[in-house]
């Protein structure tokens, strides 16, 4: 949607929009949609995700089904202001991996007039927010909470339960080292691996 000010110039409003939940939960997917139908609507859009972040590809932000957008790895959010210069849309893939500076770079975004897309986990596999997601939920104009499926009970996941032993917050995986559980199940196999480390 665009506006005209006062001079007749158009402007566009910007916004934050931040799409957040556990691993499996389709979050990429999300993103990666809303993405897609800014591009076919003919606006210039970028992508920035982690250089950490190299599961998939080096290159490409991936959902966990395999669908795939060009992006640009950066290893600082202060990078995303500088590649970003006009383009309409931003989408930000794995936030929670990015530095606390996020918050003020898509701050700046959306007050320039860009439409913000981040996704990212809510939660690391301790259930402690993470990085500077808690913040970005803040501020956003729109959180949208998508949901995995508990591998256990087949209810809503709460959290991504690490599977292996590694104590390191930052662990990239997949299904090998993450499960989606809710609460109730995590809360179980929290219990039963205290219990199997004390009997140890």
């Amino acid at each position: 949607m665009m506006t005209e000010n006062i001079s007749g110039e158009a402007h566009r409003p910007g916004r934050i929009e931040v799409v957040c939940g556990s691993m499996f939960s389709g979050k990429t997917e999300e993103l990666i949609r809303r993405l897609r139908r800014a591009q076919f609507a003919r606006q210039r859009v970028e992508i920035f995700k982690p250089a950490i972040d190299t599961r998939y590809s080096d290159e490409e932000v991936v959902s966990h089904d395999h669908n795939a957008i060009p992006s640009t790895p950066i290893d600082s959010s202060a990078s995303i202001l500088l590649l970003s210069s006009d383009i309409d849309v931003v989408g930000i893939d794995e936030a929670q991996f990015f530095d606390d500076g996020l918050v003020e770079v898509c701050s700046q975004l959306a007050y320039r007039g860009v439409r913000v897309i981040v996704a990212g986990l809510d939660m690391d596999y301790r259930g402690v927010p993470f990085g500077p997601m808690p913040a970005l939920c803040a501020i956003a104009d729109e959180v949208v909470k998508v949901h995995a499926i508990c591998v256990r009970c087949g209810n809503l996941a709460y959290v991504s339960h690490r599977t292996v032993d590694n104590d390191h917050r930052v662990l990239l995986g997949e299904t090998q080292e993450y499960e989606p559980l809710c609460r109730d199940c995590y809360q179980r196999a929290i219990q039963a691996e205290k219990a199997r480390k004390t009997e140890g």
